[in-house]
């Protein structure tokens, strides 16, 4: 992929068209890695650790069209918030999945998470969304990818609850992200598990990201109890990116 079309994977444009070429019931790609790839790590990270039970609070980030959350609900986790700046994308999935109680399409940009309170979510879900604001040198990132970077993963931090999880799978090597995961704003006590497959030349990482299981100061609110809402405003243009 040349440097240009690179850029254009951090527009919501560039997703509105690519999820449009194809019908409302058909995928366009899971990236990275499947469910039955990451069923492993997610049973480390997820399935031993917030059991279906106990109706840990979810967010997909930049969820595009991908099973995860279908596979997840087929476990039993049915508190989940899938939230993508395409239009297209999160239409479609709304309508396909309406029978799914327990998931939410939600229309936001993971830059500026308006809709989510503070301290609200267990675990935080990205699979190739931080990825796709990553353009340039990766030993010397632009101005650009740090900025984006930067307030996304602020915005990870924020909304996270004390003492929750972020879950970040990359086929990018662990020396050169983690600089962009220890952003300015953030504490985070992180793990790496390497992701191997049988059909894949070289290795995904999956990042275990914890938050601090103190507040920052200045947090708006503890958040134990409040709720993510759908009923959300329109999401911020993508012009300045």
């Amino acid at each position: 992929m040349s440097e240009a079309e690179s850029q254009r994977l951090a527009h919501s444009e560039y997703w509105d068209e690519r999820y449009a070429e194809v019908g409302p019931d058909e995928q366009v790609h899971e990236w990275f890695r499947s469910f039955n790839d990451l069923e492993s790590f997610l049973g480390r990270n997820l399935f031993q650790v917030r059991a279906p039970e106990t109706a840990p609070q979810i967010l997909h980030l930049g969820s595009g069209d991908s099973t995860i959350p279908e596979d997840l609900w087929k476990k039993g986790y049915k508190n989940q918030v899938c939230v993508d700046f395409s239009t297209v994308v999160v239409n479609n999935m709304s309508k396909q999945h309406s029978h799914f109680e327990g998931i939410t399409w939600m229309h936001a940009d993971v830059r500026q998470l308006d809709q989510i309170p503070s301290e609200s979510v267990d675990v935080a879900f990205d699979k190739g969304t931080l990825d796709a604001m990553i353009h340039g040198s990766p030993w010397d990132p632009p101005d650009e990818v740090r900025d984006n970077t930067g307030r996304y993963i602020r915005e990870v931090f924020r909304v996270l609850k004390p003492d929750s999880t972020f879950l970040y799978v990359t086929y990018r090597q662990p020396h050169f992200i983690t600089p962009l995961l220890n952003c300015e704003g953030v504490d985070w006590v992180i793990a790496v598990n390497v992701l191997g497959g049988s059909d894949s030349s070289f290795d995904y990482h999956g990042f275990v990201l914890k938050k601090a299981p103190l507040s920052t100061p200045g947090s708006a609110t503890t958040g134990t109890d409040a709720k993510i809402t759908a009923q959300a405003p329109a999401c911020p243009s993508n012009e300045a990116l």
